[in-house]
């Protein structure tokens, strides 16, 4: 049996469904899904804090991407929309229920392209973009001046490898090799997406502000909003959970601040969701 099907994690076992999805938290009545999906060199593992700290509110779905980890002997895509494509066919048989996006950094970028691939009726209620510009400002890759120390402080990773040689030598390889996909990205104008959205940064981030994120509004005609929380440039990891305070508030509608409610995420049946498998019955 697998390790990750033994691995306790206080409400559930983790559990990782086919190839592609890692369940941290697995739960059984929570009423929302949130797929994340991982930085440049990134990977599932990173959101077991914000499974843990939004368990009940969500059940995350964290992505495992290819060519690291336990899929390390899988080929990441050279291109970036043959990636969009591979990530649209594993989630559609699992969009069954409410669901939504939390991306950061590159993350971000995939989810939002995600979004937009995915047939009208199977969109996220919820896509959060956090650390990332609005796709139309992305170009190209990661300057080629960037030292080894730089790529892996980006990706988070510099004090969790410390001075393991080997360890370093992978994580610069997956980071370089994300890097090279996101390289061959050419935004598409495309039609607003009517999903909520919500895009976040890190007060401490040495790369971007508020200023820098507000253009993701163009790109919605669904409700938008912006917040700025504590952090860096990467919010969630292996000793974060990230703006999981916000996520929770946006799920559930009710306002971390004490203001009044926002019409919540969750519909009160499974009849409700247009991706129901109920509503084909």
């Amino acid at each position: 049996m697998s390790l990750l099907a033994q691995a306790p994690t206080g409400g559930g076992r983790i559990r990782a469904v086919g190839d592609w999805f890692l369940v941290p938290r697995p739960q059984s009545g929570s009423g929302f899904r949130l797929f994340c999906f991982p930085h440049a060199g990134g990977d599932a593992t990173a959101y077991i804090p914000l499974a843990t700290a939004l368990d009940p509110v969500a059940e995350v779905w964290a992505l495992r991407m290819p060519a690291r980890g336990g899929r390390r002997r899988h080929p990441m895509p050279a291109q970036f929309r043959r990636l969009v494509d591979d990530v649209v066919e594993a989630l559609t048989p699992h969009l069954g229920v409410p669901f939504g996006f939390y991306g950061q950094s590159f993350g971000a970028l995939l989810a939002y392209e995600v979004a937009q691939a995915l047939p009208v009726r199977c969109r996220p209620r919820l896509l959060v973009t956090a650390s990332a510009q609005p796709p139309s400002a992305w170009e190209g890759g990661a300057p080629a001046e960037l030292l080894a120390e730089d790529l892996l402080r980006l990706a988070g990773m510099g004090h969790l490898i410390g001075t393991d040689a080997e360890l370093r030598r992978l994580a610069l390889e997956t980071i370089r090799t994300d890097l090279a996909v996101r390289a061959t990205y050419r935004y598409r104008p495309a039609a607003p997406l009517s999903t909520a959205l919500h895009a976040v940064v890190g007060r401490d981030d040495p790369m971007l502000d508020a200023p820098a994120i507000a253009g993701w509004e163009d790109h919605v005609r669904g409700p938008f909003g912006l917040t700025v929380v504590p952090g860096g440039h990467l919010l969630a990891g292996v000793d974060a959970p990230g703006p999981a305070g916000l996520l929770s508030s946006l799920i559930t509608g009710r306002s971390e601040a004490g203001g009044p409610p926002a019409r919540p995420l969750t519909p009160a049946t499974a009849e409700e969701d247009p991706c129901s498998p109920l509503r084909s019955i």
